[in-house]
């Protein structure tokens, strides 16, 4: 990989372990599951584009990025389906 990829591959693992600190202090404050989910999602996210920086990849292999990609955006959609479930207290 050249150079410039492999910034932006860095300062997008940057920028997503920077929104997983958010969303975890969020959900500190709040103790709303919603936060807390969306957290571990761009913490895996993070993770993800920190290991396709640094480890080369060849063209048979690239495809199995984006099964943690389809993992992380399966912890959103279970978020969101768990936050609009009717709550069960009454």
């Amino acid at each position: 990989m050249d150079p410039l990829t492999l910034l932006l591959i860095g300062a997008a693992a940057m920028a997503a372990l920077v929104v997983a600190l958010f969303f975890l202090r969020f959900w500190r404050q709040t103790r709303d599951s919603l936060f807390l989910w969306f957290a571990i999602a761009f913490a895996t996210d993070a993770a993800t584009r920190l290991l396709e920086g640094l480890t080369p990849l060849s063209d048979n292999r690239e495809a199995f990025v984006y099964v943690p990609r389809l993992i992380t955006f399966a912890f959103i959609i279970l978020a969101i389906v768990q936050k609009n479930r009717p709550s069960q207290r009454r």
